[in-house]
């Protein structure tokens, strides 16, 4: 069962959020929605699927709202204060888990680059599900030696294949193409969910 719970950004607005799978994971993820502006929010079908497939491998999550959306406080940023939101949410997310359990973030379209931008390389698996590559400067993100999860549809016009190809190449990330799935995965929740479960699989931490 979840629960529920509120972010507090240091400095900034009170978030709504979701906590579940705190009965001895072996690790967290914070989950990012898509963008606040289009409808986005924490109960996205995308970010819903993640969390259940995080859940099933292991892993505690939480997901919340940005700034601005449903019962959270604030007002949307255009991605500044959000970086702020994903820390936050990290930060609430960690104490709450056994002692040395890693605290990665798993983001969705807008959440990808909030989540990209939030974390330093290296720093916690980030895995990014269909970011879009065409609308943001991704050239921040280089081979930092961390676990990344990149993922997109064949059919994903904001994603294009060979962009996310190209920057698989260039930052060493895990690369899932997911075959005949647009931006919104229409019909494809179930195989982008085997795609997260395969990359949580391969990162999963040493009993």
């Amino acid at each position: 069962m979840e629960e529920a719970t509120t972010v507090a950004v240091p400095g900034g607005p009170r978030l709504e959020a979701r906590l579940q799978g705190l009965d001895s994971p072996v690790g967290g993820f914070v989950l990012c929605h898509p963008h606040p502006l289009y409808g986005g929010d924490m109960d996205n079908p995308v970010v819903i699927r993640t969390a259940e497939v995080a859940l099933a491998a292991g892993y505690a999550t939480l997901r919340f709202n940005f700034r601005g959306v449903g019962a959270s406080e604030g007002i949307h940023d255009r991605g500044r204060g959000e970086q702020d939101d994903v820390g936050a949410a990290m930060a609430t997310l960690g104490p709450r888990l056994p002692t040395g359990a890693p605290v990665g973030v798993i983001g969705y379209s807008f959440g990808a680059h909030a989540a990209a931008r939030a974390t330093r390389p290296g720093e916690a698996p980030l895995g990014l599900v269909a970011p879009p590559l065409g609308m943001y400067d991704w050239a921040f993100l280089g081979r930092g030696g961390g676990p990344v999860l990149l993922t997109a549809g064949t059919r994903d016009d904001y994603c294009p294949a060979a962009a996310l190809h190209r920057l698989a190449e260039a930052t060493g990330a895990q690369e899932r193409v997911i075959e005949g799935a647009d931006h919104f995965f229409f019909g494809k929740l179930y195989p982008l969910g085997e795609a997260i479960a395969a990359w949580l699989a391969s990162i999963r931490p040493a009993a």
